[in-house]
């Protein structure tokens, strides 16, 4: 997620509280906590795995074959200009940046116009989700689907909604920055997130024409919903309806079938030009990190919306950085973002359905020092669709607490805290301010929360891309520091309705090398229903390595690496088609958009401007991935 713009940004830190650090409640429980080493037969101490939450009571993985058998991309292989796969698998690529929305449309050209970015694929490829045509069929997803479901329709024919991060301005227009409003127009369209129709034939994965492909960037007409809806601080003096979805990361989906686009980073695309007044931040302003100059878009030269210093668009910050629900098969509808989830620079929406058939919401906040958030329904999911409801707009947020012995607790976030009350209006003011209401009940500040996924066996887990400030090894925690980041695991008590949970840390990512299985800064996950890890990594790799995806046997430890990227980029995103035959992920940022690095998709030229894009990956003999 980095580029010319965007160097560390999420490792900046906007928390001013002192409230107790992730990283020392994890030097003091692990120092009395047993944790056990992968079964790899490492010399150095580079994998830990914890053993299961067995205190949690929960049922564990049924004892079966190895799971994990495939050849693993040897370490020598693991760099260059083009993608490295397992010998057993084999990929395909589809939907780079640039490529029309639909066959009819235009076609890519570099730098794009403004008109024909909105109408093509859009740039950043990161989070997305697979949703099969036939929606009975994709709701029994992740359940009891297997190869025997091979011949149904939704195997090969869905829909494939997918995020778009960010676009480096040279990368996307050639320059630096911004000239005129149409090359901002330009960097606009090409943010957000695209929704296609795409099918299988001859083993060959196709785009389709589609009613329902669209393209919802920066400049589409967007609604609100929940208790910050029609809230004065989501409203500008200009008047201004609501407008768009912008740096699009991690993502989810609903049990009935809908796409949740997260907005992360979305405080770069604002800045100041105001020269004769001095731009003062508020307390919520510098808690989001928002600053003058921004990333360095340039948007707020040529779109005042995008200006901090005009009084007209006031508030019109407030109005990003929510979760945005997209119908996937209906382009008519408009897409809404739902403030019940809080506003964060939210890093996915891992739903689940949890006691009482109650809506779950597992969210990390992505930045140093910020927080893991989970959102409960006030009622069965199908009780509130059928009585008009929407199981986003009515019921808890929390904020996890870890505790040193292996506990933890959700705090609500409600005006039934006094302090919170004593700090808010109301609900809406709060959510706007969800970070603020957060640090006020105590929440502990984690190291870049980054996706989390859940396992069939209610076991939840949840990327931490680093924990840099480590200062003392002991035998559980071998690494000091610990900049390459870890895996945390909990279990909810109540079926991920209930307020406590237990924890412990999964894997610890090592600095060591020379190990075949070497990664760093862990970032995408998916948990598949065999007990399977998949791990996608963004940035800091070991050994010359190329940024990875790799597959954790969650019963023994065994780590093996499935995919390498190209030089630059970041492996990110995850969806399966309902056989699990067939896996689509993302490269992001190739290159970071310099031809002399990479030219992928295409051949090797030295001149090509390389193109985020869709990889598409199967097995050779028609298995399961990850097998």
């Amino acid at each position: 997620m980095k580029d010319e713009l965007q160097y560390d940004n999420d490792n900046e830190i906007s928390n001013p509280t002192d409230n107790r650090p992730f990283e020392d409640i994890l030097q003091a429980s692990l120092g009395r906590r047993k944790v056990l080493m992968g079964g790899m037969g490492l010399a150095a101490a580079s994998f830990v795995a914890a053993p299961s939450l067995a205190s949690a009571g929960h049922r564990h993985w049924p004892e079966r074959k190895p799971l994990i058998g495939f050849t693993p991309v040897a370490l020598e292989d693991g760099s260059g200009a083009m993608p490295s796969i397992s010998a057993d698998y084999e990929y395909d690529v589809m939907i780079p940046w640039g490529e029309p929305l639909e066959p009819s449309g235009p076609a890519f050209s570099w730098p794009p116009k403004a008109a024909d970015q909105a109408k093509q694929i859009g740039i950043g490829h990161d989070g997305m989700a697979y949703f099969p045509i036939d929606q009975k069929e994709w709701a029994l997803f992740g359940n009891k689907f297997n190869r025997g479901n091979k011949h149904r329709r939704g195997n090969r024919h869905g829909m494939l909604a997918i995020n778009h991060e960010f676009g480096g301005n040279h990368h996307v227009l050639g320059k630096s920055a911004p000239e005129s409003l149409e090359e901002v127009r330009t960097s606009q369209h090409a943010h957000g997130v695209s929704i296609v129709e795409i099918k299988q034939g001859r083993n060959k994965w196709r785009q389709v024409e589609s009613k329902n492909a669209r393209r919802i960037h920066v400049n589409t007409p967007v609604t609100f919903s929940g208790p910050a809806a029609g809230h004065a601080l989501l409203q500008t003096p200009a008047g201004n309806i609501p407008l768009g979805t912008v740096n699009n990361c991690s993502s989810g989906a609903t049990p009935w079938g809908t796409y949740l686009t997260c907005e992360e980073n979305f405080n770069g695309y604002f800045g100041a030009t105001n020269k004769e007044q001095t731009w003062s931040p508020t307390e919520s302003h510098n808690r989001y990190g928002f600053s003058r100059g921004g990333f360095g878009y340039g948007w707020e030269k040529f779109d005042a919306r995008f200006d901090l210093s005009n009084p007209d668009y006031r508030n019109e910050e407030n109005r990003f950085g929510w979760v945005v629900e997209i119908d996937p098969f209906d382009a008519t509808q408009t897409p809404v973002k739902r403030t019940a989830l809080g506003r964060v620079k939210h890093e996915g929406a891992t739903s689940v359905i949890g006691h009482n058939g109650r809506a779950v919401v597992y969210m990390g906040d992505d930045q140093r020092f910020d927080y893991i958030y989970k959102f409960v329904s006030a009622d069965h999911y199908k009780k509130m669709l059928a009585a008009g409801k929407s199981p986003l707009d009515e019921g808890v947020l929390y904020v996890a607490r870890f505790n040193e012995d292996g506990s933890g607790d959700w705090l609500p976030l409600t005006l039934d805290n006094a302090d919170l009350a004593a700090r808010f209006a109301d609900m809406g003011e709060l959510l706007v301010n969800t970070r603020i209401a957060a640090d006020i009940v105590g929440a502990t500040p984690m190291d870049r929360p980054e996706w989390t996924t859940v396992a069939p066996n209610g076991d939840v887990y949840c990327t931490l891309t680093n924990n840099s400030r480590r200062t003392e090894a002991d035998a559980a925690n071998p690494l000091a520091p610990n900049p390459d980041g870890h895996i945390i695991r909990w279990h909810d008590a109540d079926e991920h309705t209930g307020t406590t949970f237990k924890w412990d840390i999964f894997l610890i990512a090592e600095t060591t090398h020379g190990t075949e299985e070497s990664f760093a800064s862990p970032d995408g996950l998916w948990a598949d229903p065999d007990g399977r890890l998949f791990i996608q990594t963004d940035g800091g790799q070991k050994n010359g390595l190329n940024n990875q995806m790799l597959v954790a046997d969650t019963t023994t430890g065994k780590l093996s690496r499935l995919l390498t990227g190209v030089y630059g980029d970041e492996i990110t995103g995850i969806a399966v088609t309902p056989d699990r035959c067939t896996m689509f992920v993302n490269t992001q940022h190739p290159g970071n958009g310099d031809p002399s690095v990479t030219n992928f998709p295409a051949p090797q030229d030295g001149v090509t401007v390389p193109r985020d894009c869709t990889i598409v990956i199967t097995k050779k003999d028609g298995g399961i991935i990850g097998s």
